[in-house]
């Protein structure tokens, strides 16, 4: 899947990719929810080994970045993927709009604050793309700016990588006509009317100027050691296997191992089978 998905080099369109497709898998929506929980026990094994090799010195940790249209899906991703891993190594952070103190700094200074520890999966619902994203849509930030975070942003994963961290960053490609079918799922539905805000509609809107903006980030920022992967995302369960078999692979081609025991085992197991705690 790591290869299937990867965006490849040169220029980018995203209206030539099929956001109902299922790239690897050939099954129906019940069989792709049964290769999903098929997937759990590995998946669970590879993270829970990660999280183990903290105690060797180990800095070791991956991080899963999701970005897409609203509605693509980010949350419903991390409900399905990232609850197939221990919590305990699990770290999630959602980015919305910055507040006044992430403002007085350089836009990657809250996304610093926010990486895995060592041994933990890092899970971002939306990232430090949405600085070069709606930045550019909304004119919050001038072209001079932009195109100093498309190189900031390499430098910064490349540092990333290099302190020991895997990088896997998914666009959740969903087309106008899905999500218009999404938000109005929202509009009939009491329990989600909450999510609802006018901006969705504004963004809408644009979304021309959205494609054509992840189309230029993409181009600038999928790179060797943290590249993008475009998983389409109009089939929910298609793309909660996606990301789920992206992030196992990941952690496998990493192949964490069980530590060494840290104590003498068998000093440890004597004085256990000899010690009387209620004496």
């Amino acid at each position: 899947m790591l290869e299937l998905l990867r965006l490849p080099p040169g220029a980018v369109d995203l209206s030539s990719y099929d956001t109902r497709a299922t790239p690897g898998f050939e099954g129906d929506k019940a069989a792709g929810r049964e290769a999903l929980a098929a997937l759990a026990p590995d998946l669970g094994d590879l993270q829970e080994r990660l999280f183990a090799e903290r105690v060797t010195g180990s800095t070791r940790s991956v991080l899963l970045v999701l970005q897409g249209m609203d509605t693509a899906g980010k949350g419903g991703t991390v409900r399905h993927v990232a609850g197939l891993v221990d919590p305990q190594g699990l770290r999630i952070t959602g980015f919305g709009a910055p507040t006044d103190e992430e403002l007085a700094h350089d836009f990657l200074w809250r996304i610093r604050r926010a990486l895995p520890a060592a041994g933990q999966v890092g899970v971002f619902d939306r990232s430090h793309y949405e600085d070069v994203l709606a930045a550019k849509v909304r004119s919050l930030a001038d072209d001079t700016e932009i195109e100093r975070r498309y190189g900031a942003i390499n430098d910064f994963e490349a540092e990333v990588v290099e302190s020991g961290t895997r990088v896997v960053k998914c666009l959740l490609l969903i087309s106008p006509e899905e999500q218009k079918e999404r938000l109005l799922s929202r509009m009939d539905d009491p329990t989600k009317q909450w999510k609802l805000a006018t901006s969705d509609i504004d963004d809408r809107a644009r979304w021309s100027d959205y494609v054509a903006a992840y189309e230029t980030a993409l181009e600038r920022t999928s790179t060797e050691v943290a590249p993008w992967f475009v998983v389409p995302a109009d089939r929910k369960w298609y793309r909660n296997l996606a990301v789920a078999h992206l992030l196992r692979d990941t952690l496998a081609e990493m192949a964490p191992v069980w530590p060494p025991a840290q104590v003498d085992v068998e000093g440890e197991r004597r004085r256990l089978l000899e010690q009387d705690p209620i004496s």
